[in-house]
């Protein structure tokens, strides 16, 4: 009876277990689900889908990777407002942060009378101490102010050369803005004329390293006419100016096309300093029209004088009302000075003096001259403008001349003086000068010294013509006839090298002084000089020879002082063939040098090749297997 008590409460007591683990299990599934539910629901109403939700007993664990640590965090927290923050376990991660982008390394330095300015943000590499004592070296007494700053980022590839050309082109530089970044450097700057604008900007891009993209932005101010001239002629052959001065741009419109309409064609007007009212254009159009009422003659601004010469041909009525309407339209402050010239005796002998000036450069001077005293003074004027081996004087004195018969002579052989090429005839009434010039502004130039040295009313011609094959900056060929006529001459004498080897063949030097002679005519080129091998020989090792080789032409040019900075030596191997290499003669083509401009989409190419340093020979020996050797 006992143990049947007892077995009872043992079931009873097993039977409560059982339950309670039961209502146990199913309690901590219940909770499992209602904080997974809980916390997931939070974090997808917050955006955060990305986060996964995992509950075991009281425990909530959240995996997945975080866009941010401030993202992360803020899961944490969403969690941690559903369920006991310490009940949250973090298995999540942060994705990969992309690493913080350097800075825009950048200078711009400001140079004037003032001083030196310097302000931007350099690489914590570069020496400022030495980048701020160069400043103070071109600056001086004038001090510079700095502003630059640093930054603990590695330099860009390209800086370390913009910045030092900067720094060398700023002692030529003494009014300029000048900007700087890697691979690239912009330079603000004024010169004094149009002829230091032409230099500096050659300098600057001889100068520029090679993969710095360079901009310029280089002026030169107006140049000062004294005395501001115009004249304007009408002949049988035409309408022109001899030359043209304008104080605006507005003005010369106007006044050209006062020109245009009278019958000049193409006419150019320099706008300069130095006008004596702003009413010049007013002037100068009003006499044009007066001439082209007359029909023909010549006038002649200078300053506030004007000097209007009639055709012979004109009637003394016509001249009268021409000159009578143009003085009431003149502006107050010019004067007018009107002639009709008469018809002279065809029987009479000529009294002029003659100077011509050959393409050479030889001079002669011959007719008439007022005494001995002017006899001698032209003669040594002329052996000092032309020298003094150049002049040959044939004169003679004779009475009669005009008592300004010696200032008319000096100042045609002054004027002379201006052309390449011309004639000078001095007459008792009129200075005539023709000739070619390489200065598109050689007519102004001589028209202003005339007007100014022969005075108010005086008649003279001037007939210049302007040729681009004697002007010392247009008169150059184009590149493209630069590389045609180095083509020629490597062709006609072959670039050769020593077998085996980037030692040009005694043979070939004469080639190269001759190429070296068209690259000094042809001035700045961008030029890539090119080696080539023929196929024999592992490809590399024939890559590597043609390099050495190009280099090696390169120093040659070096070596015969041509500016070689704007050049590129590179070497392609075998590429590009010209010939069959299965031939000897097909070889021998295809191992050569060639010459070729570098056109702008190259220059301006950020990844094209740079060259640092060049003349490196190789080192590799010739061997006598033919699948080893290097191309010779």
């Amino acid at each position: 009876m006992r143990l049947s008590s007892l077995l009872t409460i043992f079931l009873a007591f097993a039977a409560a277990a059982v339950v309670s683990l039961v209502a146990a299990n199913f309690s901590v599934r219940l909770i499992e689900e209602t904080s997974e539910i809980g916390v997931r629901d939070a974090l997808d109403d917050k955006g955060m889908t990305w986060a996964e939700v995992e509950a075991d007993g009281l425990k909530v664990s959240l995996s997945g990777t975080a866009p941010t640590e401030a993202v992360r965090f803020a899961a944490l927290s969403t969690a941690g407002s559903i369920v006991d923050a310490a009940r949250v376990i973090d298995e999540m991660s942060v994705a990969a942060q992309e690493a913080i982008a350097p800075p825009k390394f950048s200078v711009e330095i400001l140079r004037n009378d003032s001083g030196l300015s310097v302000i931007g943000l350099i690489p914590a590499a570069t020496d400022r101490d030495y980048v701020v004592s160069r400043f103070n070296s071109l600056s001086g007494s004038a001090g510079v102010t700095d502003l630059l700053e640093t930054a603990d980022y590695p330099a860009p590839d390209g800086w370390d050369r913009a910045l030092d050309f900067a720094l060398s082109a700023m002692s030529k530089l003494p009014r300029a803005k000048v900007s700087v970044e890697a691979k690239r450097i912009s330079i603000t700057a004024i010169t004094d004329s149009g002829a230091a604008k032409n230099k500096l900007e050659q300098d600057l891009r001889r100068a520029v390293p090679s993969g710095i993209s360079l901009t310029l932005d280089i002026s030169a101010p107006r140049p000062v006419i004294t005395p501001f001239t115009t004249r304007f002629e009408i002949t049988e052959d035409g309408a022109r100016f001899d030359a043209c001065s304008a104080d605006t741009d507005a003005a010369a419109e106007r006044i050209l096309a006062t020109a245009t309409a009278a019958g000049a064609v193409n006419p150019r007007c320099t706008v300069g300093l130095g006008v004596p009212s702003p009413k010049w254009s007013e002037a100068v159009t009003a006499s044009i029209n007066a001439l082209v009422k007359l029909g023909a003659g010549s006038v002649t601004i200078a300053d506030a004088d004007i000097s209007l010469t009639a055709s012979e041909s004109t009637s003394q009525s016509d001249f009268d009302t021409v000159i009578g309407e143009l003085e009431s339209a003149l502006p107050e402050v010019f004067a007018l000075q009107a002639k009709l010239p008469q018809a002279q005796d065809p029987n009479a002998g000529p009294q002029e003096f003659t100077a011509t000036l050959s393409p050479e450069g030889q001079v002669q001077l011959r007719g008439r001259v007022s005494d001995e005293a002017l006899r001698e003074l032209s003669t040594s004027y002329a052996k000092a403008r032309f020298g003094s081996d150049r002049v040959y004087t044939a004169t003679r004195v004779v009475d009669g001349l005009p008592a300004d018969w010696t200032t008319r002579v000096l100042a045609g052989i002054e004027a002379l003086g201006m052309l390449s090429n011309g004639a000078l005839t001095v007459a008792p009434d009129a200075l005539s000068l023709s000739g070619d010039t390489g200065s598109p502004d050689a007519s102004t130039r001589i028209t202003s010294l005339l007007a100014g040295k022969l005075g108010e009313g005086a008649q003279f011609d001037v007939e210049v013509t302007y040729l681009e094959k004697l002007d010392p900056v247009l008169g150059l060929p184009t590149p493209d006839e630069c590389e045609a006529e180095i083509a020629a001459v490597a062709t006609a004498g072959k670039i050769v090298f020593e077998p085996g080897s980037a030692t040009i063949d005694a043979s070939a030097l004469g080639t190269m002084d001759d190429i070296a002679a068209i690259i000094k005519r042809c001035g700045e080129l961008q030029l890539e000089i090119q080696g080539y091998t023929d196929s024999q020989g592992r490809e590399e090792m024939n890559l590597a020879l043609s390099q050495s080789r190009a280099e090696s032409v390169l120093n040659e040019l070096r070596a015969r002082r041509v500016l070689t900075g704007s050049f590129k030596a590179v070497g392609y191997g075998e590429d590009n063939p010209i010939a069959d290499n299965k031939t000897e003669e097909g070889r021998e083509a295809n191992r050569r040098i060639e010459f070729r401009l570098i056109r702008p989409e190259t220059v301006d190419d950020p990844d094209q090749t740079t060259l640092e340093s060049v003349g490196e020979e190789s080192d590799t020996p010739a061997t006598d297997t033919t699948e080893e050797s290097p191309a010779e």
